[in-house]
């Protein structure tokens, strides 16, 4: 059996936000938030929670998220896995997009449903609120308890604390007005509900505090999944806050019991960098920490450990015979409104559309950056086109390595500024290189964050273009819910991608 002090940490490594788990028999089913990234909310499986298998997503035809025009950081956010009666649930808010979202798929893996829009009790809109969970009571009626934070309308940005409405489930529509439960202790953003029956008690686990390093995970319980709660004695149960602890913005937590019978919480944070620990380049990952029933009723939690798995290596080739793995996403689009794998056996052809790194849905197929310390290259033919290999955060936040009409172009987008360190390009086929590794100036007595190495090898000659700070690709800098990904685009023309090796370790 496996203790939940050995599991590995982060669980689920790279951009991996707002997890939600589900036991079912001896299997567990994770999934995460992917706001305009598609296939969107991935869908991972283990056995053992330690090893997990990503099975396949919720979203992976077009309207099942209406992400194609949301802004920067709507989407997919925070949905909530379950299972009753051989039906897997997802709820969750397609921010700025759809609403609050019901999905159904008797195989995790899917084919998921197209989704439900869960409406006010009249149907005229959604429910008005983030981070929706779904729980049902003995006879069978289904709650949808959510944080109360207005997207839309005069009303944008209010915050009613942590609301519910009974359900029907047959028609997606609210039973009743949202009621106001259990908001917390004070802390700032009370979100991300979940609410469970444990041994005849409700509970319900918040986070606050907000989703920065604040962020905390609360609890209250009651004998009615309406309440009224009792806060419990000594919340916050988790929270990095003002400590030194690797892993910081504990939060938004999810309660299962793992595999050895001990129940853990699964629940998001990040690995800052740096003299003041203040820049984390992956973003928000998913993470475990043990939690203890004490005699009185109440849960401890206790403080989330850093235990990262090995380093690893990832190489793909691609086939006509073969579709793109799971873990490829793009932009507010499919990888294979992009990918192109017959055109060319054993290449990837993208084909550019007049848009950039910095429209909205730019030509990117990427894979997300798992590792603190990782090396990503890709052979591109760029004899028909301008092409490369970038990292992104948004659209305003990119750095990539260029090739095409016969020069290679280094470059860092950084908000409104932008720099640029440029070569000739002898021969139309070269392997792109973006090391994630110490840098230069990195500062001795403290972890640094890593400096972006941009490089080409033309001709079997390597040649080092540009050294960029790790912290303007950090999510601190960019404000951004997601994290770095990796990927090749097209900008001219068209160009061929293939031999894409990703290997790192987190030293």
């Amino acid at each position: 059996m496996t203790t939940t002090a050995a599991l590995p940490n982060p669980l689920i490594a790279g951009f991996h936000p707002d997890p939600s788990v589900v036991r079912v028999g001896d299997t567990w089913y994770l999934a995460t938030s992917t706001f305009e990234y598609l296939p969107g909310i991935p869908i991972h499986r283990s056995t053992d929670f330690v090893e997990w298998e990503l099975i396949g997503h919720v979203a992976t035809r077009p309207g099942q998220l209406d992400v194609e025009n949301v802004p920067t950081a709507g989407g997919a956010w925070a949905p909530t896995l379950r299972h009753r009666d051989g039906v897997f649930h997802v709820v969750v808010t397609d921010a700025m997009g759809r609403g609050m979202l019901h999905f159904t798929a008797t195989d995790p893996a899917g084919p998921w449903s197209d989704g439900d829009l869960l409406t006010v009790p009249d149907g005229s809109r959604s429910l008005d609120g983030i981070d929706p969970d779904i729980a049902w009571d003995a006879e069978g009626t289904a709650y949808i308890t959510y944080s109360g934070l207005i997207l839309g309308g005069p009303d944008a940005g209010t915050h009613t604390g942590i609301q519910q409405a009974r359900v029907d489930l047959g028609t997606h529509r609210a039973l009743e007005e949202p009621r106001s439960l259990w908001s917390g202790v004070g802390g700032m953003f009370p979100e991300a509900p979940h609410l469970y029956e444990i041994e005849g008690r409700w509970y319900l686990l918040i986070a606050e505090g907000g989703t920065e390093r604040g962020h905390g995970v609360s609890l209250a319980r009651a004998d009615s999944p309406e309440g009224p709660f009792e806060a419990a004695p000594n919340n916050p149960l988790v929270s990095a806050r003002s400590t030194t602890r690797p892993v910081q913005n504990t939060g938004h937590g999810d309660l299962v019991t793992g595999p050895d019978g001990e129940w853990v919480c699964v629940l998001l944070g990040v690995r800052p960098r740096g003299m003041t620990r203040a820049f984390s380049a992956l973003g928000r990952e998913t993470f475990v920490t043990r939690v203890t029933w004490q005699p009185d009723g109440w849960p401890t939690i206790e403080p989330v450990p850093l235990n990262p798995r090995p380093g690893r290596r990832v190489e793909v080739a691609f086939s006509p015979e073969t579709v793109l793995d799971g873990g490829w996403i793009a932009v507010r689009s499919l990888p294979t409104d992009h990918a192109d794998l017959t055109s060319r056996p054993g290449w990837m052809r993208l084909d550019a559309d007049g848009s950039t790194l910095g429209d909205p849905r730019p030509v990117f197929v990427g894979r997300r950056q798992v590792h603190l310390g990782q090396r990503t290259s890709v052979t591109l033919d760029v004899s028909a086109g301008i092409g490369g290999l970038a990292v992104r955060y948004d659209e305003r936040f990119h750095v990539e390595v260029e090739a095409g009409a016969g020069e290679i172009v280094a470059r860092a987008v950084v908000g409104d500024l932008v720099q640029e360190w440029r070569e000739p390009l002898s021969a139309p086929v070269l392997t792109l290189h973006i090391d994630c590794a110490p840098g230069s100036s990195a500062v001795s007595f403290a972890p640094a964050i890593h400096a972006l190495h941009l490089a080409a090898t033309v001709e079997e000659e390597r040649i080092a273009l540009a050294e960029v700070d790790g912290r303007f690709l950090s999510s601190e800098v960019t404000e951004s819910f997601t994290g770095r990904v990796i990927g090749v685009y097209a900008r001219e023309g068209m160009i061929d991608a293939t031999a894409w090796v990703a290997e790192g370790d987190d030293e």
